[in-house]
C-alpha cells in the first residue's frame, strides 16, 4: 500500500474515532492559548492545564503578565519542564506583543516572538485563527514514521510530507486526531504494534521487528 492510500484510510479511522477535536490546551484567548503552547515543550497537556489556571488568573493579556516579575512566572510555572527558560521567554514575549499591537494571525510576527517556534505559531494558527496548518511535534513525528507516511529525519520534512497526503482543509482536525489517537492508542514506549488499529497494517515489517526488540 502507497503513501496515499495509506493515508485515506488513516483518516478514514481517525475522523470516527474522532469526529470532534477540542484543543487539549485550556485558554481563555488568542494570547493565554499562544503561552499554553510555549509552556507545552518538552511536558504534557495535562501538566500544562494543572498550573495555567493560576497563572491566567493573575494575567490573560500581555498587559497583565508583563508586570509580573520573571520570578513569580516561574515560581507558578515550576512544575514544567524548563521553567525558567519558559518564564524569561513569556516575559519578553509579552513586551514584544505590545510593542507590536498584540496578537494577529501573521506567521512572521508569530514566529519572531521570544521562545515562539514554528510549531508554536502553527497550533495558533490553526486552533484559533482557523487558518490551515499542520502541526508537527515529535509524537506525530513518531507516528508518521511508524506508519510509513514519512522517512524524514526531523519534523520540518515530515511536516511537508504529511501536507501532501491530506487535503488542507483537514490540517487543522487531523493533527489533533493524531495526537489523541497517539496518547489513547499508540504511545511511544511498551507498544505492541501488531495490536494497534493503525500499525498492526500500515507499519512495515522492519519497523515491526525493530520496535519490538526496544
Amino acid at each position: 500500500m502507497n503513501r496515499k492510500d495509506k493515508s485515506v484510510k488513516i483518516g478514514s479511522i481517525l475522523d470516527k474515532l474522532y469526529p470532534e477535536t477540542p484543543v487539549p490546551l485550556d485558554h481563555l484567548n488568542s494570547y493565554t492559548l499562544l503561552v499554553a503552547v510555549m509552556l507545552s515543550a518538552q511536558t504534557t497537556d495535562k501538566k500544562v492545564n494543572e498550573v495555567t489556571p493560576e497563572l491566567f488568573k493573575l494575567a490573560d493579556s500581555p498587559e497583565k503578565m508583563v508586570k509580573l516579575k520573571e520570578e513569580h512566572i516561574k515560581e507558578i510555572i515550576r512544575e514544567i519542564g524548563l521553567a525558567p527558560t519558559k518564564a524569561k521567554n513569556i516575559k519578553k514575549m509579552a513586551k514584544q506583543l505590545i510593542d507590536g499591537g498584540g496578537m494577529r494571525a501573521d506567521w512572521n510576527y508569530l514566529e519572531s516572538l521570544s521562545g515562539v517556534g514554528h510549531k508554536t505559531a502553527s497550533v495558533v494558527m490553526a486552533q484559533w485563527y482557523d487558518i490551515p496548518a499542520f502541526p508537527v511535534d515529535t509524537h506525530i513525528h513518531r507516528l508518521a514514521a511508524r506508519w510509513g507516511l514519512s522517512k524524514a529525519k526531523n519534523v520540518e520534512m515530515t511536516e511537508k510530507d504529511l501536507k501532501k497526503l491530506w487535503d488542507k482543509k483537514k490540517w487543522n482536525k487531523r493533527h489533533l486526531q493524531i495526537i489523541f489517537f497517539g496518547r489513547e492508542y499508540c504511545p511511544a514506549r511498551n507498544h505492541d504494534l501488531k495490536k494497534c488499529p493503525i500499525c498492526s497494517w500500515a507499519a512495515s515489517k522492519k519497523r515491526i521487528a525493530l520496535e519490538t526488540k526496544i
